[in-house]
């Protein structure tokens, strides 16, 4: 490791004395981002935009650090921009249904993960997210449907079934609800949120001592809210 650290440090000392390209500055701020500076990441990438206007990536990486600190309207104009200027750029199209999603624009985010999809067909977190949006405007089939495919793609994708199994709630399949639940948990032993809602599930269908236990669990690994459901459904 620190061989790789010191030949790293000698390739950028040898680049300055040839002034930085937009690339360097674009690859100084991934390395913020990864120390969680956003707001000096912003400033490389804007450096980098500076030295190339049409560098897709660095308004791509910008929009991120943007959607970090919660500037979704910031964000969702740097996404365009890099879509602008690279039509394909799959990961830009599902950033920016991701911000237009946290802005409550749930048909935008379904526009931008569709076309991330169609450039993408195996992109998992981009069938999910599609997923999320139709459940938050209460298309819980179209939900189920693209939550599947997710996990067609990533077998192992625990937060898919966590949402499949809630979508499936309002149409009253509860044992498919138990069943996704008890899938995530397998997958991830510790998903508090899994084991909250197949325990309020389980009690609302009178099954309260096994529901009670989940909602102990759920409890225990940190979730908000599940001491005070066990005051109301378990006490």
């Amino acid at each position: 490791m620190k061989k790789i650290f010191y030949l790293i440090s000698a390739l950028l000392l040898t680049s300055a004395g040839f002034g930085q390209t937009a690339e360097d500055y674009t690859d100084k701020g991934i390395e913020r981002h990864k120390n969680g500076n956003y707001k000096k990441a912003i400033e490389d990438y804007t450096k980098a935009i500076e030295i190339n206007p049409e560098f897709a990536k660095a308004y791509f990486f910008r929009g991120v650090e943007k959607a970090n600190l919660e500037d979704y309207r910031g964000a969702i104009g740097d996404f365009t921009k890099a879509i602008e200027i690279n039509p394909k750029f799959a990961e830009a199209y599902y950033t920016r249904g991701a911000a237009k999603s946290d802005l409550e624009d749930y048909r935008g985010a379904i526009g931008d993960f569709t076309k991330a999809i169609e450039i993408y067909p195996e992109y998992a977190e981009a069938y999910y997210n599609r997923g999320i949006a139709k459940s938050d405007l209460e298309d819980y089939r179209g939900a189920i449907e693209d939550l599947t495919k997710a996990i067609e793609i990533n077998p192992e994708y625990a937060e898919a079934y966590l949402f499949r199994g809630i979508a499936k709630a309002p149409l009253e399949d509860y044992r498919g609800v138990i069943e996704d639940l008890t899938k995530a948990i397998e997958i991830n032993p510790k998903f508090a949120e899994a084991y909250y809602n197949r325990g309020v599930l389980k009690i609302v269908s009178g099954q309260k001592d096994s529901g009670c236990k989940d909602l102990s669990k759920a409890g225990e690994l940190g979730f908000d809210g599940a001491y005070e459901a066990i005051k109301v459904y378990c006490n």
